[in-house]
């Protein structure tokens, strides 16, 4: 009677664990989901002027806390994980993605503010996304940028 007692017991913290240890991963692959992937070439002068204004703070704000930079060489190979994106020859591009998906898009660098700008709006794509609303559907895809 006893043997089977610890046994349940010992069942029950093995599940305790097992489901412990799921909710913190998913807790935390979650909470940094989202992340702006910028697409780079060397000697693209856009890219230069991106990483001159923009890269040394972003980190630092709200943005790059909710959707950390992760830079790719456009003329390298696309990494495993990223497979799901439709690369594009103009650098630089950025696109925002969560949990596997693309949510949207900046094409070029167009300037300091006007990056901020539309990086809020994909963010605002992304928060609509979250919520499983259909304001997401009415955001669009893609955002150009005049050269």
């Amino acid at each position: 009677m006893k043997l089977a007692s610890q046994q349940r017991a010992q069942e029950f913290f093995s599940r305790a664990v097992l489901f412990g240890a799921m909710f913190v991963a998913l807790s935390l692959s979650s909470a940094r989901a989202a992340e702006l992937i910028v697409f780079e070439r060397a000697g693209c002068e856009w890219c230069e002027a991106f990483n001159r204004e923009i890269a040394p703070i972003y980190g630092k704000t709200d943005e790059g806390s909710r959707a950390p930079l992760r830079r790719v060489d456009a003329a390298q190979q696309l990494p495993p994980d990223l497979a799901f994106i439709e690369p594009e020859r103009l650098t630089p591009l950025f696109v925002l993605i969560d949990r596997g998906r693309e949510i949207g898009r900046i094409r070029g660098y167009p300037s300091e503010e006007n990056f901020w700008g539309l990086l809020g709006v994909l963010l605002k794509k992304l928060d609509a996304s979250e919520t499983g609303g259909e304001r997401a559907q009415l955001l669009e895809k893609t955002l150009y940028v005049n050269d």
